[in-house]
């Protein structure tokens, strides 16, 4: 059987996603990774064959140039930028070429990114199994907890559900302009599809998300094939990031980063240098991305090393404190290396990642509207001076070690392909799960 992998063409989805697809191949599975041309040098990087499609619709390029659109935005405005102008394409060049590609590849089974939604209606037309893979903050459709994309802790009062069940809606709407696209090609396939119902095309056959069951909400009622497996990365397969090690100073050292997409608020990097320099017991790392210029954040304090990006997994081994977008891949990371946080949410699923990390205790959580330079060092100081954070964090840094998220994904995924050719390995298949 050959498996094919579809991702959506963002930094936080293909690095999770190319990871998992190198060790499914590991395990001697026959593995393909489709996307748009700008895809192709992470497949590469991680040594998987690769499949181009939408060329004409997003040549080399594009996606960088799309996306660089959001990176001054937050909170509710990157979500209605995203779907009303990013997305639809997206799903669009998706629905036309997908299953012409899939036919001229051979494949026969697909893993799907899950938030790049609704592309499953292809392998659906064509009768070709499917699981879907959250990438990013596994989304409570049942209104049990507050939608990921939202602030907001668990609140089982009337009031509070009815609160979670309003960000659905609200969610429901801003999914509008890609139902727009869905819903007429599933009529042209002749798919029976219940509109109403927001998993009506979720596979059946398996769902995995790396968020560990342990750092998600408790009480949200998954669905039997929903798997947390927890996370998908091992620092391989990657393509190298220079960065001056030379430069570190055996200071304890504190990362921030605010990710690769929702990245380019200046206010935010002059908050966090402001605080370090009045710190200089600290070695700080800032990486600003690529939508910022250097020379608009002020004097950089002498130890502090500034970059655009930076060899991540390798200096949360080293740091004492992560400050963070609370991206979900920043978060596992972070995690696994039992490094606790500071969490100041932007956009998409970082609110919720935030959320997870505070009400569990492996960080602090600040809104962004009540960020200042009095704020974040308060934070910084809890985080760095109360032993219950640290703690926290490597509690999950256990969690995480003892689950073998790779291997756990890859083997849900293998049966569920199974089931397929063997209804006998049904059994086999729901033993694996740890929700």
């Amino acid at each position: 059987m050959k498996i094919g992998f579809v991702s959506l063409p963002l930094y936080g989805h293909l690095n999770p996603m190319t990871t998992l697809a190198r060790r499914l191949q590991s395990r001697g599975n026959d593995v393909v990774f489709i996307g748009v041309p700008d895809v192709e040098p992470f497949a590469r990087a991680a040594g998987l064959f690769f499949v181009p499609y939408c060329e004409k619709e997003y040549p080399l390029g594009t996606i960088t140039d799309e996306w660089a659109n959001v990176s001054k935005l937050h909170g509710q405005e990157v979500l209605n930028y995203t779907f009303q102008h990013l997305s639809p394409g997206l799903t669009e060049a998706a629905l036309k070429h997908l299953a012409k590609t899939i036919a001229d590849a051979g494949v026969d089974a697909l893993v799907l990114d899950t938030a790049h939604f609704f592309i499953e209606l292809v392998p659906m037309s064509l009768g070709i199994p499917y699981v879907h893979v959250w990438n990013v903050l596994n989304i409570d459709f049942s209104g049990t907890t507050p939608s990921c994309l939202l602030p907001g802790m668990p609140d089982i009062t009337p009031e509070g559900l009815a609160r979670n069940i309003e960000g659905l809606e609200w969610m429901g709407s801003l999914l509008a302009p890609i139902a727009q696209l869905a819903v007429p090609f599933a009529e042209k396939a002749g798919l029976q599809i219940d509109w109403s119902d927001p998993s009506a095309t979720t596979s059946k056959l398996a769902v995995v998300s790396q968020t560990p069951k342990e750092l998600d909400f408790p009480g949200i009622p998954w669905p039997p094939q929903f798997h947390h497996t927890g996370p998908f990365h091992d620092n391989k397969g990657r393509e190298p990031v220079a960065f001056p090690w030379e430069r570190l100073n055996g200071k304890p050292l504190v990362y921030a980063s605010m990710g690769t997409l929702v990245n380019g608020l200046d206010d935010v990097y002059k908050t966090i240098l402001a605080v370090f320099r009045s710190r200089p017991e600290f070695q700080l790392v800032l990486s600003i991305g690529r939508n910022v210029k250097p020379e608009s954040l002020g004097p950089i304090p002498l130890d502090t090393i500034l970059v655009p990006s930076a060899p991540q997994i390798e200096l949360l081994r080293r740091a004492t404190l992560c400050i963070t977008h609370a991206g979900m891949n920043t978060t596992l990371e972070s995690l696994a290396q039992g490094v606790p946080m500071v969490a100041i949410p932007i956009g998409y699923d970082q609110p919720g990642a935030a959320a997870r990390i505070a009400y569990h205790g492996a960080g602090e959580l600040i809104e962004l509207e009540s960020l200042s330079v009095a704020v974040l060092a308060e934070a910084v100081h809890k985080v760095q001076t109360i032993p219950s954070y640290r703690a926290k964090a490597r509690y999950f840094q256990e969690v995480i070690m003892n689950t073998h998220g790779l291997d756990l994904a890859s083997k849900i995924i293998e049966k569920a392909f199974a089931c397929v050719e063997s209804s006998e390995a049904a059994g086999e298949f729901a033993g694996l799960s740890r929700s």
